[in-house]
């Protein structure tokens, strides 16, 4: 009737594979990022627009699995304008992914340089949010 007494038997939960891109979801995304990098050519673009397009660009990568382009494009973005959004969210995403890798592989050095690349990111959300 009642199991409040009974072992419960916990089962391994399997690993879920992360959602996977079809290859024409890849390409569509490339796509993009291409669009996105020729508007970013254009002369006389506005430093939050470049920011905004960077932003966008390094979402993007960061859907493809692109990760270390996608720190860098994420990391230009936040050096043309300091924001909170879902640029800033990501890259505090791929630091940690990163340092996890570190982790695994035991490799102090990456581990600390990614720890201070997280600690660079609380500071800015320190900043902007006393500012505000």
């Amino acid at each position: 009737m009642f199991s409040f007494f009974k072992k419960k038997k916990f089962q391994k939960k399997e690993e879920i594979p992360q959602d996977s891109l079809s290859a024409d979801e890849k390409v569509l995304l490339r796509g993009k990022i291409l669009d996105l990098n020729k508007q970013l050519e254009q002369e006389g673009l506005a430093v939050a627009q470049q920011a905004r397009l960077y932003e966008e660009v390094g979402l993007l990568q960061a859907k493809l699995g692109e990760t270390n382009v996608a720190i860098e494009t994420l990391e230009k973005s936040l050096d043309l304008k300091l924001t909170i959004g879902d640029g800033y969210k990501q890259l505090m995403s791929l630091y940690n992914l990163k340092r996890a890798e570190a982790a695994r592989d035991k490799d102090n050095e990456a581990i600390d340089y990614y720890m201070s690349k997280m600690d660079d990111m609380r500071n800015i959300a320190k900043k902007l949010t006393l500012t505000r």
